[in-house]
């Protein structure tokens, strides 16, 4: 990747469609000591040495606060994904609280650098429920203290199918041609490519940094093309 030091990293979420992206990324670096994959089911097919998976409950952080130490680094890309579908209890309990209770956790493992993937526009005032619950979220993260939190706010994300129905079909149509009108302040609305994406969370591990960061679009192809 874009650094020669090793890295451990836990990964929670990896079988939504970012996480996929970013775990894939990852199985291909050379520079990674040990990869922990936890969530809600294992995922086939994965070969490496160096990944271990392990079967756990999101909401119950004792299910798996023993599989987190001796690592650098966590990227989390738990979330519900759609929102719209579900109660908006059911959605705190996952996406906000289940992520806090695993930063919390990996916080106390000696973990440095913690890596979310959240959305554009939140805010802890905002009058939206979802963006001001993750707004909520950010801001708690940042009270841990962390020696580097990367914060992933993209857009609309743009899959190669169609994954909840009509209504993201026609986004997935409609969104990639607003990109030339999506200019200076507004860039960080463009849609960005799920894979171009998951590559940069892969990516960015590997880049020296400290403190708070917040990468939207510029950023996700400032780190995607990154060499490997």
């Amino acid at each position: 990747m874009t650094k020669p030091n090793q890295q451990s990293i836990v990964m929670l979420g990896a079988s939504g469609a970012v996480g996929t992206a970013t775990l894939n990324t990852l199985l291909s670096c050379r520079n990674i000591s040990k990869l922990t994959l936890l969530g809600r089911k294992t995922i086939s097919g994965i070969e490496a040495d160096f990944v271990n998976q392990h079967k756990i409950s999101v909401s119950d952080n004792g299910s798996y606060e023993a599989f987190l130490t001796g690592h650098s680094s966590a990227i989390c890309t738990l979330g519900v994904g759609e929102p719209s579908k579900i109660s908006k209890e059911e959605f705190i309990k996952i996406d906000k609280i289940a992520v806090l209770d695993f930063a919390i956790a990996c916080k106390r493992a000696g973990i440095k650098h913690f890596e979310l993937l959240a959305s554009v526009g939140i805010h802890p005032a905002s009058r939206y429920f979802y963006l001001r619950a993750k707004g909520e979220l950010v801001e708690a993260l940042k009270d841990l203290n962390f020696d580097r939190l990367s914060i992933f706010q993209p857009s609309m994300i743009l899959t190669p199918s169609n994954r909840y129905g009509l209504s993201q079909a026609i986004t997935l149509k409609v969104w990639p041609l607003l990109k030339p009108f999506l200019l200076g302040s507004l860039r960080k609305y463009r849609g960005i490519p799920v894979e171009v994406l998951g590559q940069a969370m892969a990516k960015n591990i590997f880049i020296k940094g400290e403190g708070y960061e917040i990468l939207q679009w510029d950023q996700f192809y400032t780190v995607f093309k990154q060499n490997d």
